[in-house]
């Protein structure tokens, strides 16, 4: 028991403090951060020197890693074998190390994350580029210190050839503080070194051009390079990593499915297929039919079967939202500098390296010289005694015992006590002609190589060249090429890099389904005859709108309540030539009560193209392409709609067409679109046309020199006419227009205009559900101030509340010479294009 006058008072919060700290820096220095040098943690240290001091070269047969374990427990690192071994494990992991330093036989994981087989079943060897680690270790290259109990001398630090801490990388987690750092490509690494010193001065634009950024041993892509030049620049950054995946297509069924190849680093296999299949069990993930793991030991095959109408590109993108197959690599290059802690640029990495390989040059070369003098000293003596052969050999028979001659030798020719005892120790033969010029010969070489060392360690040129070339002998021999592809920016890579840009017929249902197929097809089947199918839709539904549009290109769906959602046309369903399509609402994120009035498409936003709005109390607005080019899956406002009022029409235009509104009552009025002046995007408008109380527009149509040259009129109780363009002169905005039908007791309401030609139909439909189609030549042109003809038989009561332009016209006439056994399958409408909604 202490006794009083032994007992130092101290404050708790000192006590605490210092024992916290010494915790922490034994942490930091003795555990969790690797060394700037070398690479390496004091474990993995202690494990290839284990290795070397066994004997366990990569040349030589191997041994169980059981041995190893202990090995290095006993002698340097008294912690758990499970710490010990697990750090063997990720050395031998070639899917861990970009260059694994321990060449392992047996069970060493997996990327399923299968834990390794038990020590005594593995057996190890160090792997031929960790020898380069350890090599001169014997010639005082590196200090060594003490192990745990002070039994043995261990390397504080490796000679290390090559840069490992950025050719395999490091993780660690120390006590209020972390490193991760990525590994990279050998051969890249060298070249850059090389280059430092070629050229001292050398900016780190040149050095990333050599090091483009981390090469991971599973492969995959690294999007852009902006993170990679932060992290290289100040020590901190994070890069997106992606699997690699390509689309195959099943030739007996034509189905495509996702074969996944190479996946994120340190990304679990098991685990991402469990996460997808946990998509796909949850319905967030639609269009998979099939999961499975084709993976074997030529490597990583993933595949993904796709449902018969699921777009694969789309999907694909799905995957890397939602899964692992993206991934953040958060780079911390954090080492130990001169026994502290220390964020590091990459130019500061390779410098420390560098300095450290110029440290163990000079050393080294310190060491070969004083064993060179040693030698050149003792072939000195060599020399005077064969000089001097018969009286040398007349001392050593006079003398009664060796001490003697030694004495008798150093007194006749002033030799040293080395000198003295190697003659006396040389053996008999070498005294031969051919072993004394072998003697002569060894100390001019010695002496040419004392001169040579002198100079290396005379000149810092000298130094860096030897350094030079040890990297380039190193690159020559374990250099290979990248893996890790790298590829723009996160934010430049989007789904259309994975999509061909290809046309595409987009038709849409008059009830609102939507599907596209490749233009191809329609143009391989167009023959003579029949034609065929462009869309099977219900009976009282029919094709309204079809244009082309390339799968790049935006639909613009635009709502009457003044909103525009976006679509691109490869997230649109592809259907079959036959297929109904999907509705166009479960394709947007739509508001409760919002209809779908018009439909744009877009191929690209670019400057002097508007978008036209028409508003049902003729307010027109007319906006600048450009400020519809920033899509959001809710929509975003299209104009400004005063309440009550509501979104009847809209229409691209290119800045010099007319506009021509029609009203319920009746009314036409046209004028240039010049007058309505371009507004922003959430702006209501201007006035179009002046209504009369309880009057409202019902359509809007632009005019130009290739539209087409009539204009038919509709109304609710079936009647209609046909009019010239020429009959409706251009006005001044805002004005009450002209007549375009008389809406009288017969007639009723006007329903709809339509600027159309004599190609195609019209087809009416009624509140009671009955559709006819009329041929648009079979109606007369008559003037505009008429009360026009008959167009449809309706019943008491009913009437017409909706008229579309057929995208589809029949095809009666003409040569069939299609197969019969195809003819068969073919209806008798034949696909056109309609290209009045397309830029």
């Amino acid at each position: 028991m202490l006794s009083e006058q032994n007992k130092i008072p101290v404050n708790i919060e000192d006590e605490l403090r210092k024992s916290y700290m010494d915790y922490a820096m034994s942490v930091i220095i003795g555990r969790a951060l690797p060394d700037v040098r070398d690479g390496l943690k004091p474990v993995h240290r202690r494990v290839l020197y284990a290795m070397h001091e066994l004997g366990n070269d990569y040349n030589k047969p191997y041994k169980k890693s059981a041995r190893v374990v202990g090995d290095v427990i006993g002698k340097f690192h008294p912690h758990g074998d499970t710490a010990v071994y697990d750090t063997i494990v990720r050395l031998a992991q070639d899917f861990s190390m970009r260059y694994p330093l321990v060449d392992g036989q047996g069970n060493f994981g997996s990327l399923d994350g299968d834990s390794a087989a038990a020590m005594r079943y593995t057996e190890i060897r160090m792997a031929r580029l960790a020898h380069e680690l350890l090599a001169d270790l014997d010639k005082e290259t590196v200090d060594f210190g003490p192990n745990y109990d002070d039994s043995l001398q261990e390397p504080l630090v490796l000679p290390a050839k090559f840069p490992n801490l950025l050719v395999n990388g490091s993780e660690g987690i120390a006590v209020g503080m972390a490193t991760k750092i990525p590994p990279h490509n050998l051969g890249e690494v060298i070249d850059a070194l090389v280059a430092i010193i070629d050229d001292p001065t050398i900016h780190i634009d040149e050095l990333m051009a050599l090091i483009p950024g981390p090469d991971f041993p599973t492969a995959g892509f690294i999007l852009g390079r902006e993170g990679i030049r932060q992290a290289y620049e100040t020590g901190r950054g994070i890069i997106q990593m992606r699997a690699r995946v390509l689309v195959e297509k099943d030739r007996r069924t034509g189905r495509e499915r996702i074969v996944v190849t190479e996946i994120p680093y340190q990304v679990n296999k098991a685990r991402l297929i469990e996460k997808i299949a946990e998509l796909v069990k949850d319905r967030k993930l639609e269009g998979i039919s099939d999961l499975r793991d084709e993976s074997d030991r030529d490597g990583i095959r993933v595949v993904v079967e796709l449902k018969k109408e699921t777009i694969p590109q789309v999907t694909i993108n799905q995957l890397y939202k939602m899964t692992p197959m993206q991934s953040s690599f958060g780079i911390i290059m954090l080492a130990i500098v001169n026994g502290q802690p220390r964020v590091l640029t990459l130019r500061e990495v390779l410098d420390r390296f560098l300095d450290h390989r110029k440290d163990v040059v000079i050393r080294r070369c310190i060491f070969e010289l004083r064993k060179a003098e040693e030698r050149a000293h003792i072939l000195e003596g060599f020399k005077i005694a064969l000089d001097n052969l018969d009286e040398v050999i007349a001392i050593i028979k006079g003398a009664a015992n060796p001490r003697e001659a030694k004495e008798a030798l150093i007194a006749r020719f002033g030799f040293s006590e080395r000198q003295a005892q190697a003659i006396l120790e040389l053996r008999l033969h070498r005294l031969t002609g051919m072993e004394r010029e072998k003697i002569l010969a060894e100390y001019r070489d010695i002496l040419a190589l004392i001169e040579r060392l002198k100079e290396i360690l005379a000149s810092e040129v000298e130094i860096f060249n030897i350094i030079k070339q040890e990297l380039l002998d190193i690159r020559e021999r374990f250099a290979n090429p990248r893996r890790t592809e790298i590829i723009g920016q996160v934010g430049e890579l989007s789904l259309e890099d994975l999509i061909v840009d290809e046309d595409m017929v987009v038709t849409v249902s008059h009830a609102g389904y939507i599907k596209r197929n490749a233009v191809s097809l329609y143009r391989a089947q167009r023959r003579g005859g029949k034609g065929v199918t462009g869309m099977r839709p219900k009976e009282e539904d029919f094709v309204e709108q079809l244009f082309v549009a390339s799968t790049h290109a935006y639909i613009l769906v635009f709502t009457d309540a003044g909103k525009v959602y976006w679509l691109k046309v490869h997230e649109i369903p592809q259907g079959g030539r036959a297929a109904r399509g999907k509705a166009i609402v479960n394709l947007l994120q739509l508001a409760s009560g919002e209809t779908v009035t018009s439909i744009l498409a877009v191929k690209d936003f670019s400057e002097g193209k508007f978008i036209v709005t028409a508003t049902k109390n003729g307010i027109v607005k007319k906006t600048d392409l450009m400020a519809y080019a920033n899509p959001r899956a809710g929509g975003i406002i299209a104009l400004t709609i005063d309440e009550g009022d509501r979104l009847v029409s809209t229409r691209l235009t290119d800045g010099s067409m007319d506009l021509l509104l029609a009203s319920r009552n009746g009314q036409a009025i046209r004028f240039s679109e010049a007058e309505a002046r371009p507004m922003g995007r959430t702006s209501r408008g201007v006035r179009g046309m002046q209504l009369e109380a309880g009057d409202e527009v019902i359509g809007m149509e632009v005019v130009s020199d290739t539209t087409a040259a009539t204009l038919v009129t509709v109304t609710e109780n079936g009647y209609g006419k046909r009019t010239s363009l020429e009959e409706y002169r251009q006005q001044g905005r805002g004005g009450k227009g002209i007549i375009t039908i008389k809406t009288s007791d017969r007639n009723g309401k006007v329903v709809d205009i339509k600027l159309i030609n004599d190609d195609y139909d019209l087809m009416f439909i009624t509140d009671g559900g009955k559709v006819l189609r009329t041929r648009v030549a079979d109606l007369s042109i008559i003037g505009r101030n008429t009360q026009g003809v008959r167009l449809m038989v309706l019943e008491s009561g009913e009437r017409i509340v909706a008229v579309a332009k057929l995208a589809e016209k029949d095809e009666e006439n003409g040569v069939d010479d299609v197969p019969e056994e195809v003819d068969e399958e073919l209806s008798a409408e034949e696909i056109e294009p309609d290209g009045d909604d397309q830029i």
